[in-house]
C-alpha cells in the first residue's frame, strides 16, 4: 500500500495521484536532507530544467492539500458543533443535579419526622402476610391426604412420596407445630406413610419378579434366547436428594449394561420410542433433579420404574425395612416362581399330547421308551434279516434306558427344563444385583451375597430333585463321614461369607461340595422358615430322573454360571467362584462317572462274554454291506461300538471330564480287542496256517502281491495300487514255498467250517469295528474343536475350565482292529492254499497207468472241490465279494503249480492218466468259476495251461520240439525236463533228448 493511497482525491482529479507516484520517494522521508538535491541541482546542466520540475512538483503538492483541506473541511465543522452541544448538555445536568440534592435533602428531613409510625405499619404488613399464608398452607395441607390417595390409586407413587415429603415438612415448621387442627392431619399422613410404603414395597416386589405392570415377561420355554438381558443395580441404601442422578454419596442409584441390553420383541422397541419422554408413572410428579435424569436416561421402563421405586424408598427412609421384608420373601417366592413355571411346562407338554390325539400319544410314549436312544444309531432300529432285533441286544447290555442315554428324550426334557429355569433366574438376578462400595450399610441384610447364595440353592435343589438327591443338613457330619478328606476345614467354612457348601444323601452315597459353608448352618433357614418343603413337581415333565441326567444338566449349569459371572460387577467377581457349577463339578466327578465307568464295564463284560457275542448268524444268502439293511456283524462288536459311542456321548456332554471318559473308552476297547484276540487264536492256534504268514519271506511276498489291494485301505502295503503287475509271479513264489512244506497234515489244518466262517465274520466285523471307532474318534475331534472356537470367543472370568485334548489312542485303536481283520483274511487265504495242497499232495503217491476211462474226477478232487464250495457258500453272508477273492482267488494258481510239481513225483503215466489229470483240472475249474467273486479268465487260463502241459506227454519227442519252437516258452526249463523224465508208454525219447531241447530252450 503506497504513502499516498489515502488521500481523498476526487474521480476527476486522478492525475493528480498519478503525478505524485512520480515524485521521488525520497522527498518524503522521515528525515529530509534537501543537500544531495542541490548539490544535483548545481551539477546538472540544466539547473533551470531541474528548478521548473521542482516547481511543478510544488504546484501538485499544493493542489493535493487543497483538496484534502477541502474534503475534511465539512467534518471539522460538524466536530466542533457536536462538541458545543455536548458541552451545554454537561452544563444544563450539572444544575439539575445541584436540584435534585436539594428536593432529596428536604425529604430526608420530612421522612425522619415520620419514622416510628412507617417502621410500624411496615411490621403490621409483614405479620399480615405471613398470617395469610399460614392460612392458605393450612387449607392446602387439609386437602394433602386426599390428594395423596389420589397418586396412589393412580400409582403415581413418586408424586405420592413428593407431596407427602413435602406435607411433612411443612408440618414441622416453627408455627405450625402448635396449630392443634393440624394434628389430626399429621396423624392421617402417618398412616399414609405406612400405606405408601406398602404399595411401593408390593409394587417394586412384583417387579423384581417380572410380574409388575411394567416388567418384560420372562423367557417362554419355547422362546429361549442366549443372550443376557439388561442387568439393573439397584442400591438399597440410605440416600440423599444429591444422588439423584446416579452418584450420591450416600448411596448409589446405576445402571449396567451387559453385553446386550435386549429385552425382546415390541418390549425393546417401546423403551426405545419412549427412552427419553417423561414416564407415565411421573407425568403427575413436580419436576425434579431425578425427573431430569430420568428422562435423559437410555435404560429400559422396567429399569427407571425400579430406579423410581428404590428412590421412594430412600425419600420415605424405609430402605432398611424393605431390604429386610425382601429377604423373608427372597426364598419362598424363587421357590413358587420355579414351581409355577414347571407346572406351566407340564401343562403345555400335556395340552401338546391332547391335540395330537390318544392313539399318536401311544406311539409317542413308545418312541420315547424305545426309541430314545437309537436316532443317533439308526442301524439299530432296524431288525436284522437274521430274526433278531439289534434294538433288543443293546437294550440288553447298555446300563441306561433308552430314554437317559446321552441322546435320549429324558436328557433333552431335563435340559431344555433347566435352561427354561436358569433363565429365568438369570433374568430375576438382574433386577437385584446390588453395586455399593460400602456393603456395611444399613439395608436390611439385603445384599448380592445373599441373593446369589439363595438363587443358587434353590437351583441346587431342583437339581438335586432331578438328580433324585435330597438336600441333608441336619446330620451332614455323620453322612460325609466317609468323604472326611474332602470337607474343608472348620476355619475355612467360618470365614468364607460369600461361600457355598452343599451336602447330599443319594440313593446309595454322599457327596460334600468343598470351599464353603452350609447355607442353613448359616442362618438362612431363620430367615425364610416359610419356605415350602415339598419338591418343585418336576417329575410332571421329565420322563425319568436319576443320576445319568448329570451330563444334560452340566452345559446349563456353566452356561449360567459364566451369565452370573458378566453380570457381577467387579468388586463381586469373587462370589462366582463357587457355588453351583463347583457342586455339580464335584457332584460328576465323585458320583456320575465312577458309577458311569461301573455300570458300562458290567455292559461292555455282558457283551463280550456272552456266548453268542462272537457268532456268526446270517440267514442272508449273500452279502449285505449296508448296517441298516442288516450287516452281518458280530453282536459282541456291535453292541460295543455303540456302548462306545453311547460313552463318547457322555464325554461330550461333559467336555471337562472328556479326557477321563475318553481314557476310559479306550480301557473298554483294548479289554474287547483282547477277546477277539482270543476269539481269533482259539481259531488259528497251532495251525499252519497261522504259522506260516508269521514267515518274513512269505509275509513280503504277500505285501507286494496285487491282491493286497482287497485289504482295507489304512493297512494296504506300498504296492499294493499296481494292478498292472502280474500277480502270478509273486503267487508262484508263495506256492512253491507252500509246496516245500508238504506233507500237508490233516491235523495242521483248520478243518472245522465254523471256525473258518467266524475268522470270515471277524474279519468283516472287525473292519466295521474300526471304521467305527475312526468315525466316532474324529467327530469327537470335532467337537473337541467346536469346543475350543466356542471357549476362546466366550469370557472365561472365574471360570477357567479346561478341555481335554482328544487323544490319538482312538486312531491307533482303530488301527489294531484294522489289522487283526487282516491277520484274519490273511489265514483264510493261506489256509484254502494249505487245503488246496493238502488234497494235491495225493497226486505224488497215485499210478496213473489206467486201463480205462473212469470218466470221474479224483477223490481227491472231488473232496477238494466239495470242501471249496461248501466254504465259499458259508463265507458267503458274511464276507464282501472283493475279500472272497482274495481268500479264494489263490486256490487256482496254488492247483495248477501243484499239478504241474506232481509230475516230477510221478514216475510213469499213460494216455487214461493224462485224460484223467486233464478231467481233475476240469472239475477244479468249474468249481472255482462257479465263485462270482473270483475271475474267471484267470482261472481259466490257469488250468488250461495244466491241460496243456500234460497233454505235451501224448506227443512224440519230434512233435515236441516243433512245439517248443513254435510256440513262446509258456513253461519253464525245468517243466519241460521233467517232460523227458516220465515215462509214457508208446513214447521214445532219445539219449541225447535233454540236449536237444536245451539247445532250443531260451538260457
Amino acid at each position: 500500500m503506497g504513502l499516498f493511497d489515502g488521500l481523498p482525491i476526487p474521480a476527476e482529479k486522478d492525475y493528480l495521484r498519478d503525478d505524485l507516484y512520480k515524485i521521488n520517494e525520497s522527498w518524503t522521508a522521515a528525515r529530509f536532507d534537501s543537500l544531495p538535491h542541490v548539490v544535483h541541482i548545481l551539477t546538472s546542466k540544466d539547473r533551470e530544467g531541474e528548478v521548473q520540475i521542482l516547481k511543478e512538483q510544488s504546484e501538485i503538492v499544493e493542489d493535493i492539500v487543497d483538496e484534502v483541506v477541502h474534503a475534511y473541511h465539512g467534518g471539522f465543522n460538524k466536530a466542533i458543533q457536536n462538541y458545543s452541544q455536548i458541552l451545554r448538555l454537561f452544563t444544563e445536568s450539572t444544575q439539575s443535579i445541584g436540584g435534585l440534592k436539594t428536593d432529596l435533602t428536604d425529604s430526608k428531613k420530612l421522612l425522619g419526622a415520620r419514622n416510628k409510625q412507617l417502621h410500624q405499619l411496615w411490621y403490621r404488613s409483614v405479620t399480615l402476610r405471613h398470617i395469610i399464608a399460614l392460612l392458605d398452607q393450612i387449607e392446602g395441607i387439609a386437602k394433602i391426604p386426599t390428594q395423596i390417595e389420589k397418586f396412589i390409586a393412580d400409582k403415581q407413587f413418586y408424586a405420592a412420596v413428593q407431596f407427602h415429603v413435602q406435607s411433612a415438612g411443612m408440618l414441622d415448621r416453627e408455627g405450625l407445630q402448635t396449630v392443634g387442627a393440624l394434628q389430626d392431619v399429621k396423624t392421617e399422613l402417618s398412616k399414609l406413610r405406612g400405606v405408601l410404603f406398602y404399595k411401593i414395597l408390593e409394587d417394586l416386589h412384583a417387579h423384581l419378579y417380572h410380574k409388575g405392570e411394567h416388567s418384560p415377561a420372562l423367557f417362554n420355554i419355547n422362546e429361549r434366547e442366549d443372550k443376557i438381558p439388561t442387568t439393573t443395580a439397584i442400591a438399597l441404601s440410605r440416600k440423599t436428594n444429591s444422588s439423584l442422578n446416579g452418584h450420591g454419596e450416600d448411596g448409589v442409584l446405576e445402571h449396567h449394561k451387559t453385553a446386550s441390553d435386549s429385552n425382546g420383541g415390541d418390549g425393546a422397541l417401546k423403551d426405545a420410542k419412549d427412552a427419553h419422554q417423561v414416564p407415565t408413572w411421573l407425568s403427575d410428579a413436580t419436576p425434579d433433579e431425578f425427573i431430569e435424569a430420568m428422562t435423559k436416561s437410555d435404560a429400559p421402563l422396567h429399569v427407571k420404574y425400579l430406579q423410581t421405586m428404590v428412590e421412594c424408598l430412600c425419600m420415605l427412609g424405609k430402605v432398611a425395612a424393605c431390604g429386610a421384608i425382601i429377604c423373608q420373601r427372597f426364598r419362598p417366592t424363587i421357590h413358587e416362581i420355579i414351581t409355577t413355571k414347571i407346572k406351566s411346562i407340564a401343562e403345555n407338554v400335556n395340552s401338546s399330547r391332547h391335540d395330537i390325539g390318544p392313539c399318536a400319544q401311544t406311539a409317542i410314549t413308545g418312541l420315547h421308551l424305545l426309541k430314545g436312544k437309537f436316532e443317533s444309531y439308526p442301524s439299530l432300529e432296524q431288525k436284522r434279516q437274521n430274526g433278531i432285533s439289534m434294538a433288543g441286544v443293546v437294550l440288553a447290555v447298555s446300563p441306561v434306558s433308552s430314554v437317559m442315554a446321552p441322546t435320549g428324550k429324558a436328557q433333552a426334557a431335563a435340559k431344555e427344563l433347566l435352561d427354561s429355569i436358569l433363565d429365568a433366574v438369570l433374568c430375576i438376578f438382574e433386577n437385584h444385583i446390588i453395586v455399593d462400595s460400602d456393603m456395611s450399610r444399613e439395608t436390611g441384610g439385603y445384599s448380592i451375597s445373599f441373593c446369589l447364595n439363595v438363587l443358587q440353592s434353590e437351583c441346587q435343589q431342583l437339581i438335586c430333585e432331578i438328580l433324585r438327591a435330597t438336600p441333608e443338613a441336619a446330620d451332614a457330619a455323620v453322612q460325609t463321614a466317609r468323604l472326611v478328606s474332602k470337607t474343608p476345614s472348620k476355619d475355612k467354612r467360618d470365614g468364607s461369607e460369600d461361600g457355598f457348601t452343599f451336602t447330599f444323601r443319594f440313593t446309595d452315597a454322599t457327596v460334600s461340595v468343598p470351599n464353603g459353608v452350609d447355607l442353613i448352618s448359616q442362618g438362612w433357614s431363620s430367615r425364610a422358615s416359610n419356605v415350602v418343603k415339598e419338591g418343585y413337581g418336576s417329575t410332571a415333565v421329565l420322563l425319568e430322573q436319576g443320576l445319568y441326567l448329570a451330563a444334560s444338566l452340566y452345559r446349563p449349569v456353566v452356561e449360567f454360571t459364566d451369565k452370573i459371572a458378566s453380570m457381577l460387577p467387579q468388586k463381586f467377581s469373587h462370589l462366582g467362584k463357587d457355588g453351583l457349577l463347583t457342586f455339580v463339578e464335584n457332584f460328576v466327578k465323585d458320583r456320575f462317572l465312577p458309577a458311569l465307568f461301573v455300570d458300562y464295564r458290567k455292559a461292555v463284560q455282558q457283551a463280550i462274554a456272552s456266548p453268542a457275542a462272537f457268532r456268526p448268524r446270517a440267514q442272508a444268502t449273500s452279502y449285505i454291506s449296508s448296517i441298516e439293511k442288516g450287516r452281518p456283524v458280530l453282536q459282541g462288536l456291535l453292541a460295543i461300538c455303540f456302548l462306545a459311542e453311547e460313552v463318547l456321548g457322555w464325554a461330550e456332554a461333559l467336555p471337562k471330564f472328556a479326557a477321563g471318559v475318553v481314557t476310559y473308552v479306550q480301557s473298554f476297547l483294548e479289554r474287547t480287542y483282547e477277546r477277539c484276540r482270543t476269539s481269533y487264536m482259539e481259531a488259528v492256534l497251532e495251525k499252519q496256517s497261522y504259522m506260516v504268514i508269521g514267515r518274513y519271506d512269505i509275509e513280503n511276498l504277500m505285501r507286494l502281491h496285487p491282491a493286497s489291494a482287497y485289504l482295507p485301505s489304512s493297512v494296504r502295503y506300498p504296492n499294493s495300487e499296481n494292478y498292472a503287475s502280474d500277480g502270478r509271479d509273486y503267487e508262484k513264489e508263495i506256492s512253491d514255498l507252500l509246496l516245500n512244506l508238504r506233507p500237508i497234515k490233516r491235523e495242521n489244518l483248520i478243518r472245522d467250517d465254523n471256525k473258518l466262517v467266524l475268522l470270515a465274520s471277524l474279519s468283516d466285523s472287525l473292519e466295521y469295528f474300526a471304521d467305527s471307532i475312526e468315525r466316532l474318534a474324529k467327530i469327537h475331534c470335532r467337537a473337541y474343536a467346536a469346543q475350543v472356537e466356542e471357549s476362546g470367543r466366550q469370557k472365561t472370568h472365574q471360570h477357567r475350565r479346561s478341555t481335554s485334548s482328544v487323544p490319538k489312542d482312538l486312531i491307533s485303536f482303530a488301527e489294531e482292529y484294522r489289522k487283526l481283520a487282516v491277520d484274519c483274511l490273511k489265514v483264510l487265504r493261506i489256509e484254502m492254499q494249505l487245503e488246496t495242497i493238502f488234497h494235491m499232495q495225493e497226486m505224488t503217491i497215485r499210478e496213473y497207468l489206467d486201463d480205462h476211462d473212469t470218466e470221474e474226477p479224483d477223490d481227491y478232487v472231488i473232496s477238494l472241490t466239495s470242501m471249496i464250495t461248501r466254504r465259499d457258500e458259508g463265507m458267503l453272508p458274511f464276507i464282501a465279494g472283493p475279500k472272497r477273492n482274495y481268500i479264494f482267488g489263490s486256490i487256482c494258481i496254488v492247483a495248477a503249480n501243484s499239478f504241474i510239481k506232481a509230475l516230477n513225483d510221478i514216475k510213469s503215466i499213460n494216455l487214461f492218466g493224462v485224460q484223467q489229470i486233464c478231467r481233475n483240472s476240469i472239475a477244479l475249474e468249474q468249481a472255482l468259476a462257479a465263485i462270482p467273486s473270483i475271475d474267471s479268465e484267470v482261472v481259466k487260463s490257469s488250468f488250461e495251461r495244466v491241460r496243456t502241459y500234460y497233454e505235451l506227454l501224448n506227443m512224440p519227442f519230434e512233435a515236441l520240439i516243433v512245439f517248443v519252437i513254435e510256440n513262446e516258452p509258456i513253461f519253464t526249463n525245468a517243466e519241460y525236463y521233467t517232460l523227458l523224465k516220465v515215462q509214457v508208454p508208446g513214447r521214445e525219447i532219445p539219449v541225447d533228448a535233454e540236449q536237444r531241447l536245451a539247445e532250443i530252450l531260451p538260457r
